[in-house]
C-alpha cells in the first residue's frame, strides 16, 4: 500500500526533474541567442565593411557602373600613346577619371614601376639569367609595397632605341595608368638592395621630376656624368608629358636632332644621348624657373653606381647584425605582408647611419649583361661577380620572410634554414 509520504516523495523527485530539464532548455536557449547576436553582427560588420570599401579609396575592387554610358578621354580618336599624338588638359582628363573610379585612389597606388629590356635573346650566354634575375628583384620590391609594375620589351617608338627606349614607355605607362601619381623608371640592370626603403614622396610635393645626382656637377660644372637617367620618378600630369616632349625632341627620330647634338655637345662636351638630353633639361629648368620642377637627389641611392657599393655590403651587413642583436625586436619573424610594419621599427636605428645604411639601388651601369659590350675600364668578370653578390644580397631581404638565406653571397644556388 503507497503512502502519502512516498506519494509526497515521488512528486518531490518529479519536480525537481522537471526543473532541471528547464534549467537546461532555458540555459541552451540562452546561449543560442548570445551566438546568434554575435554571428549576426560580425555579418553586419562584414557586410558593413564591404559596402563602405565598395566606394572607398581603400577597396580592392572598383565599383561597377555601365560602360557604354560613360565616356571617358580614351574615347577621344585624337588621344594617343605616342609622342606624335600629343595630350592636352591631362591634368582635367585624369582628374575626371579618377573621380569616376575612386577606389583607385588608394595610397600604394601613388607608384606604377616601368622597367624592360630588348625583345630579342640577350648575345651574352649569362644576360638572360642575369635579366630574369633582375626582374625578380623588382617583382619582389613591387610586391612587398604594393605597387605594380610594366616590363617592356618591344620598342614603343621605333626610332628611338637602345638608351631612348624608355621615353616612349614611361609615355605609354603615364596615359595607360591615370591612377597613379608617380611612374618610376628604373633600368633593367638596376637592383632594389634595401628592400624595406621607400622612396619619400613627401619631399617632392612641389616636384615633378626627380634624379639621382650631384646639382653642383650638373649646374656649375655642366658634368653629364652629375646624373643619371636610369632611375627616375616623374609625376603624371600635364608639365611631366610636355617635359617628355621636350626630352624625346632630342632623340634620334627627331627632325631636330642635329641642332640639339650640336647644341648638347657644346654644353656638355659629350655626345647628344638620352642622360646629356636630361641634364640640359635640368640646367634649363634651374636658370629658367624661379620655381623649378625639377630635383636632384643626393640624400640617398634612388640610383647608386655598383663599383662603389658592391665592396661595401659586408660592413653593413655586420652593422645591421649588430643591431639587431641589441634589439629582439627587429628579429622577429613576421609574415611577408607585414613587412613595412617591421621597416618602421628599424627607422630609429638608420635615421643618422649615413654610409652604412643598405644602399637602396645598385645600379650596373656599363656592364652591359645582355649585349656583353661592357666599359674597357672593368672586365666582365668583375661585373658577374659583383652582380651575383648584390642579387643574393638584395635576396636575402627576401628570403628571409620564407625562413632561409644565401650563406654565400658569391653562390646563388646555395640556400641554408634562419638560425631564429
Amino acid at each position: 500500500m503507497v503512502t502519502m509520504t512516498q506519494t509526497g516523495s515521488t512528486n518531490r523527485k518529479l519536480s525537481i526533474l522537471f526543473l532541471f530539464f528547464i534549467g537546461i532548455l532555458i540555459a541552451t536557449l540562452f546561449l543560442s541567442v548570445i551566438f546568434t547576436f554575435k554571428s549576426s553582427d560580425s555579418i553586419i560588420s562584414l557586410s558593413r565593411s564591404q559596402s563602405i570599401d565598395k566606394y572607398n579609396c581603400n577597396a580592392n575592387n572598383p565599383p561597377r557602373f555601365d560602360l557604354e554610358s560613360v565616356s571617358t578621354f580614351y574615347d577621344d580618336h585624337s588621344f594617343g600613346y605616342t609622342f606624335d599624338k600629343p595630350v592636352k588638359n591631362w591634368d582635367k582628363k585624369r582628374l575626371r577619371w579618377l573621380k569616376l573610379h575612386p577606389s583607385f585612389c588608394r595610397s600604394n597606388k601613388q607608384i606604377f614601376l616601368v622597367t624592360g629590356s630588348q625583345s630579342k635573346p640577350c648575345k651574352n650566354p649569362k644576360g638572360d639569367h642575369y635579366l630574369l634575375r633582375f626582374y625578380k628583384n623588382k617583382v619582389d620590391y613591387c610586391r612587398i609595397h604594393g605597387y605594380d609594375i610594366f616590363y617592356n620589351n618591344v620598342l614603343l617608338e621605333p626610332k628611338m632605341s637602345h638608351c631612348w627606349a624608355k621615353l616612349p614607355a614611361v609615355r605609354a605607362a603615364m596615359v595607360a595608368h591615370p591612377e597613379a601619381e608617380w611612374i618610376w623608371w628604373i633600368d633593367e640592370d638596376a637592383v632594389f638592395t634595401d628592400i624595406d626603403y621607400k622612396v619619400p614622396l613627401e619631399r617632392y610635393k612641389d616636384r615633378n621630376f626627380i634624379v639621382h645626382g650631384w646639382p653642383r656637377e650638373v649646374y656649375e660644372e655642366k658634368n653629364w656624368l652629375g646624373l643619371n637617367a636610369g632611375s627616375f620618378l616623374i609625376r603624371n600630369c600635364q608639365w611631366s608629358l610636355d617635359f617628355l616632349e621636350k626630352w624625346a625632341d632630342m632623340g634620334p627620330q627627331s627632325k631636330n636632332r642635329e641642332k640639339w647634338s650640336k647644341l648638347l655637345s657644346e654644353t656638355f662636351n659629350h655626345e647628344a644621348d638620352d642622360q646629356t638630353a636630361l641634364a640640359y633639361l635640368l640646367l634649363k629648368d634651374k636658370e629658367e624657373n624661379e620655381s623649378n620642377k625639377t630635383y636632384i637627389e643626393m640624400e640617398y641611392y634612388l640610383e647608386g653606381y655598383w663599383a662603389v657599393i658592391a665592396d661595401t655590403l659586408k660592413n653593413i651587413t655586420n652593422r645591421y647584425n649588430k643591431i639587431e642583436k641589441e634589439n629582439k625586436m627587429l628579429k622577429r619573424r613576421h609574415a611577408e605582408l607585414v613587412t613595412e610594419r617591421y621597416a618602421e621599427l628599424w627607422e630609429p636605428y638608420l635615421k643618422d647611419a649615413g654610409s652604412w645604411r643598405r644602399p637602396f639601388v645598385t645600379h650596373f651601369a656599363g656592364c652591359q649583361p645582355c649585349s656583353g659590350h661592357h666599359n674597357p675600364s672593368f672586365s666582365m668578370l668583375t661585373c658577374w661577380k659583383a652582380m651575383e653578390k648584390v642579387l643574393n644580397y638584395a635576396d636575402n631581404q627576401v628570403l628571409r620572410n620564407y625562413g632561409f638565406k644565401h650563406p654565400d653571397l658569391s653562390d646563388s644556388s646555395l640556400v641554408s634554414s634562419l638560425p631564429f
